[in-house]
């Protein structure tokens, strides 16, 4: 799917944001696990902290794509993403999650969430070609999304609350797995505690610093 270019176009560097992306990667890693095995990341490969919650490995995942081509049509990192390949190459490779190819079919998938509740992981959705549902995004906190713009673009993070993108908000879909272990025992499961964001030594957010750059 394609969108309209933003108001405000800002090039990002590849080597760069995927320089951000792996130091977020690394902090939220080192905050979860004792002494994780990781990965070394390759370029447009999936990263995942081993014991990240669903949610903030789609949004490492997402992170790791800044830069990548827009490509009407792809589906992989090598040859560029539309929105909706985007949206399937992370879920595909974080989750195992196969989704529909268009962004209208995924606006069917999972559960609606209001804009108020979003949480990292979920899907947001956008009206770019004068209908609903017709460009999506992956959330990742503070009204952020990582999305595939338009050709000539690139893999980028923009706000939901700049003019272009708050006007034409569609909606939200949650697909990424809740906590099982409460319903499992036949008691409803509790919502999972809001994890700090990770920040640099200076006290920066790291996600201020990626879309920024």
């Amino acid at each position: 799917m394609r969108a309209k270019p933003s108001a405000h176009p800002a090039r990002r560097a590849v080597a760069g944001c995927a320089a951000l992306a792996t130091v977020l990667v690394l902090v939220v890693a080192s905050a979860s696990a004792p002494s994780p095995a990781r990965a070394a990341p390759g370029a447009g490969d999936a990263v995942v902290a081993d014991h990240a919650s669903p949610g903030a490995q789609l949004v490492l995942n997402s992170l790791s794509l800044i830069g990548v081509r827009y490509r009407l049509g792809g589906d992989s990192p090598e040859t560029g993403l539309d929105c909706s390949g985007l949206v399937r190459h992370v879920f595909r490779e974080t989750l195992g999650f196969t989704l529909p190819r268009r962004s209208e079919e995924m606006s069917r998938a999972g559960t609606p969430v209001p804009r108020e509740r979003l949480q990292p992981g979920d899907l947001v959705f956008f009206n770019t070609l004068r209908r609903a549902f017709s460009h999506v995004g992956i959330y990742i906190g503070e009204d952020r999304f990582v999305h595939a713009p338009s050709t000539g673009g690139r893999v980028r993070v923009e706000s939901i609350r700049s003019r272009y993108w708050a006007r034409r908000f569609s909606g939200a879909r949650r697909i990424a797995p809740e906590p099982v272990y409460a319903a499992a025992v036949g008691e409803p499961a509790a919502a999972p505690p809001a994890a700090a964001e990770p920040t640099r030594g200076n006290g920066t957010s790291l996600l201020d610093t990626i879309y920024a750059y």
